[in-house]
């Protein structure tokens, strides 16, 4: 054997040994990183009895550490879940709309760097889902986190479920822009996309304003057009109800800060 053939024998070695020490530091950092839950969150007091699934009872209780959107209701919520770890020995991260405004979301993650796993929830509803923990999730999957959602109640799909509308094929659009003519503007567009496409538009608004929302839908759509309201979700005063434009225009209802999905069709 020549000395060249001997120096690539070890060079080819040499080479071969670093890949296959990088693969395993490689596996071994991914083995660090913790797993991100999504814990969904009830969307009423009265239905957290029928929210809570035995996995996810058990989950919060193998978990110490949380990313939450409200901490006051968080905590309401682990209680009521029958939390069994001393909520003095829980850590917490805020990212609620003040907490976000002033750090780095990257803040949050130490723990779940380090290997532990941790919790994400919403103030109410499905975390990542019209919500700003759809922020930590991105980020998550940046960092090469596993990502892990619960089974809970979505006031998006419990809506659509019982409106009678189109289930194969839906948008959400997010709250309606507040002026008033770019709020018809915005209407006229859905209403016409929804018969163009056959397609159901889901839309929310800030409690306080539902009723002014209901009453520009009556007076933009068409007669014809079919309005669906689903307010108060799995809470004891919950309602829902789909007519048409003209129907909708002979009640007198009144959805004043009380959570409601809109859909039309």
């Amino acid at each position: 054997m020549s000395l060249n053939t001997q120096k690539n024998d070890k060079v080819l070695h040499y080479i071969e040994k670093c890949i296959c020490y990088e693969r395993q530091f490689s596996r071994f950092v991914n083995m660090q990183k913790g797993t991100l839950f999504l814990i969904p969150v009830p969307l009423s007091e009265e239905a957290s009895a029928k929210s809570f699934t035995s996995y996810l009872v058990e989950t919060i209780n193998s978990l110490d550490e949380y990313i939450v959107e409200n901490e006051k209701t968080a905590r309401k919520f682990l209680k009521q879940a029958g939390l069994k770890i001393p909520q003095k020995d829980l850590i917490i991260y805020d990212y609620g709309k003040h907490a976000r405004d002033k750090g780095n979301i990257k803040d949050f993650f130490k723990g779940l760097l380090a290997g532990k796993n941790v919790g994400l929830m919403s103030e109410a509803g499905c975390p990542g889902v019209a919500d700003p923990g759809a922020d930590i999730v991105a980020e998550a999957h940046r960092q090469g986190i596993k990502i892990v959602p619960l089974v809970g109640p979505s006031s998006i799909l419990l809506a659509l479920m019982a409106s009678g509308f189109s289930g194969q094929k839906f948008a959400f659009q997010g709250y309606l822009p507040i002026d008033k003519t770019d709020r018809s503007r915005r209407i006229k567009e859905l209403e016409l996309q929804a018969s163009k496409e056959d397609q159901t538009q889901i839309f929310i608004e800030t409690p306080f304003r539902n009723n002014q929302l209901l009453a520009e839908l009556l007076k933009t759509c068409k007669g014809q057009t079919k309005l669906c309201v689903a307010c108060d979700l799995t809470d004891d005063a919950e309602f829902i109800k789909t007519l048409t434009i003209d129907q909708w225009k002979k009640r007198s209802d009144d959805f004043h800060k009380r959570p409601a999905i809109f859909l039309l069709y």
